[in-house]
């Protein structure tokens, strides 16, 4: 299994470590800062290099084992197992998923209704609700905005799988359940805000999100609204 030194350090640009795996154009390493796709969010990009080769980092993803590939550009040089490769994220991107992924909790908290989808891009990201409402887009940002403005700090800690089972309220969504089988489940908390399992990568503060837009509110049937954000640089 891959170190996730995103899980405890989602500020992390770069790392040292050992090839343990490769398999087409995938490199497995013994622990990485690269998160892979999944929750919604999408695989980093980056950049591997080594002492004799350099390759580009287009894709992100866990492997059947559970291991962490990273999907180097086709046609590009590759390293050896046992090999030492240095890891360098596109930080602009990943930190810009960071916001999203961040302000995303923060729409879930001020429409408190069950979350049946969801997706982060850097452009624009979306959820869907269980919710016949109709959605006041201008109320939403006012709302949303004074959370992001009220600064509160965002933290993860971990429970026991018996504990999210005896506390069924902390899951949002609908239609994916948290992973169980582990031992322990990540919580995402904005304090006073929001809390409930993910395992994405996120802000220290919601200070950072910044300026946030309500985007197309899209009636995907009579109980799910899509909501879509913006981010305004």
């Amino acid at each position: 299994m891959t170190e996730e030194l995103f899980r405890k350090d989602s500020y992390l640009r770069e790392c040292d470590a050992a090839v343990t795996s490769v398999e087409g154009h995938a490199v497995a390493v013994e622990r990485t800062v690269f998160y892979p796709l999944g929750g919604g969010q999408p695989g980093d990009t980056g950049s591997m290099s080594w002492s004799t080769g350099s390759a580009r980092v287009v894709d992100t993803r866990y492997g059947d084992s559970g291991e962490i590939l990273h999907f180097v550009e086709e046609g590009s040089p590759l390293p050896a197992v046992g090999d030492s490769v240095h890891l360098d994220l596109d930080w602009d991107r990943r930190y810009r998923h960071m916001r999203m992924h961040t302000a995303m909790h923060l729409l879930g908290a001020v429409l408190r209704y069950g979350v049946t989808g969801g997706n982060i891009s850097a452009e624009k990201s979306r959820l869907d609700f269980d919710m016949e409402d109709s959605v006041d887009k201008e109320a939403v940002a006012t709302a949303m905005q004074a959370l992001v403005e009220a600064d509160h700090p965002v933290s993860c800690r971990w429970i026991s799988d018996a504990e999210l089972d005896a506390n069924p309220e902390l899951v949002r969504t609908m239609s994916v359940q948290p992973p169980r089988g582990k031992g322990e489940v990540r919580l995402l908390e904005i304090e006073g805000v929001d809390l409930q399992p993910c395992g994405g990568t996120h802000l220290k503060s919601t200070g950072e999100v910044g300026k946030v837009r309500i985007g197309k509110v899209e009636k995907k049937g009579r109980r799910n609204r899509r909501v879509n954000i913006h981010l305004d640089d």
